[in-house]
């Protein structure tokens, strides 16, 4: 019954795609037709429907939508995941189906636009583009945020169903220990997901207490798992065991091959030893379960690259002014280059030579102790000073974001000597080398600079990691503008 209902759902909201997809291509022909070429043709009779069939190309932009969407899983049951998972992947299925179609256009011929070559030019941000770009243009920007307002309405529906008692999940929990209580309060807390724990089953043979969890009975122990399930049916188990009783999953896992339901297993890993998203794969029928990787491969993190590129590049430009007349304060002051080289540590350990105005005496400079700059430092030329307390020391870091050494967001890059003492006594630690180092970070915008608490900057350099998107970049880039130049931490 579970998957008849889930499988209807699936057929209502790929028929309510089908439709929003139809509807962006249509906005986005209006778009042409109205707006840039200023004629809008006759949508009656048979002639108007095949018109508005060919010119919005909804009968190619539907079915590639639809399979990339079905690439991206999103028609797999998100009863727990965040509407921002979702998001993102509507946003990337978005992508594949306008480059898709790009591809589709050049292989059968432009003219299915109704006349690419040779319609109106348009400029747009100095570009001369012409209708049928146009169109393409305004389909990339209307697909997604069509899409995702559909599916945002989608969820709004189905929570306040699940509010009302309908579209329920009932769920049994088997383990009654820690773990147990954690996953039903969990579910509990997240109501929106419409999974109910019905009751528990005791991880041991007979049940060791009486008393109801969390408001929800005990009906059993193991010895009687199967008595329990058939008498009290449930839509999915949750194993819940602790790592003293993991040696029964096995086990349990054949005996619930008997019943037609899904099976979920909650590891006992505590949350403090597993600071970034765990994800599974498999390869050949192995289950891989990843409780570490980076988490900015694939397709987030080819567009992290290109926002660093292009950032650092209008950066580079609209500071060049500026650093010619900083390198020439500098060299005007004090003896010794104007460029600092320090070996700090980026992704994956590498090292590399980051670039900063120098801001201390040089022959000082060469044997930095490894310890960070106090506030006071005798070291520190007055120009220096001023550049540390206005950031822009940081500047030439544009050219390490530019070569690839550094990202314009991320933990700040440490040095090795440093990272080698931080590695034993802060636990955590080093799970900052799973991403680029950055120029502006989580920490840095929320004030942890210099000689500060380091606890609470690896917090939030952890905190970076798990949560990390394209839009909390972007975040970040607004809020340094604000909070990332001048701070009293900033020495």
């Amino acid at each position: 019954m579970l998957k008849q209902r889930h499988q209807l759902f699936v057929t209502l909201l790929g028929l309510t795609d089908a439709l929003v997809v139809a509807l962006a291509c249509v906005l986005a022909w209006v778009v042409r037709r109205h707006y840039v070429e200023g004629s809008f043709p006759s949508l009656a009779g048979f002639e108007g429907l095949r018109t508005l069939a060919r010119e919005p190309l909804v009968l190619f932009a539907i079915p590639l939508a639809i399979a990339s969407m079905r690439m991206f899983r999103l028609y797999r049951p998100w009863r727990d995941r965040r509407l921002f998972a979702e998001a993102r992947q509507v946003f990337n299925a978005s992508l594949s189906t306008i480059v898709s179609l790009i591809v589709l256009l050049w292989a059968l011929g432009t003219d299915l636009l109704g006349g690419w070559q040779g319609g109106v030019q348009v400029h747009v941000a100095g570009l001369m583009l012409d209708a049928g770009r146009i169109q393409l243009l305004a389909l990339a920007i209307f697909l997604p945020l069509c899409l995702f307002t559909e599916r945002t309405v989608f969820r709004a529906v189905l929570r306040n169903l699940r509010r009302r008692g309908y579209n329920l999940r009932h769920v049994a929990v088997i383990g009654t220990g820690r773990l147990g209580r954690i996953a039903c309060r969990t579910l509990d807390r997240n109501s929106w997901t419409g999974i109910h724990v019905a009751y528990f089953i005791d991880h041991h043979e007979h049940p060791s207490r009486t008393l109801d969890i969390t408001q929800r009975p005990v009906h059993a122990g193991l010895a009687q798992l199967e008595a329990t399930l058939e008498a009290h049916p449930v839509d999915a188990v949750y194993l819940a065991l602790p790592n003293s009783r993991a040696s029964l999953v096995p086990g349990l896992l054949r005996r619930l091959e008997k019943f037609p339901l899904d099976v979920r297993i909650i590891p006992d890993v505590s949350p403090r030893y597993v600071p970034l998203s765990m994800s599974i794969n498999e390869l050949e029928g192995m289950p891989i379960l990843s409780i570490r990787e980076n988490p900015m491969n694939g397709v987030e993190g080819a567009l992290k690259r290109t926002l660093d590129i292009a950032g650092a590049f209008a950066g580079i430009v609209l500071f060049s002014p500026l650093m010619l007349v900083l390198a020439g304060v500098i060299a005007a002051t004090s003896t010794g280059p104007v460029i600092f080289r320090q070996k700090r540590v980026s992704l994956g350990g590498e090292e590399f030579d980051i670039l900063k105005f120098r801001t201390m005496q040089h022959e000082q400079d060469e044997q930095p102790p490894a310890a960070w700059t106090t506030r006071d430092d005798p070291r520190i030329t007055p120009v220096g000073r001023w550049l540390r307390r206005t950031s822009l020391d940081e500047l030439p870091q544009l050219f390490n974001v530019l070569l690839g050494d550094m990202s314009l967001v991320g933990p700040r890059p440490e040095r090795p000597e440093l990272i080698a003492r931080f590695r034993e006594d802060w636990r955590g630690y080093i799970l900052r080398q799973h991403v680029k180092a950055g120029i502006t970070g989580w920490a840095q915008v929320n004030g942890l600079r210099g000689d500060t608490s380091l606890r609470k900057r690896l917090q939030l350099d952890l905190f970076y990691i798990r949560h990390w998107s394209l839009g909390l970049d972007l975040k970040i880039l607004w809020l340094t503008l604000f909070r990332g130049f001048v701070h009293r931490n900033a020495h």
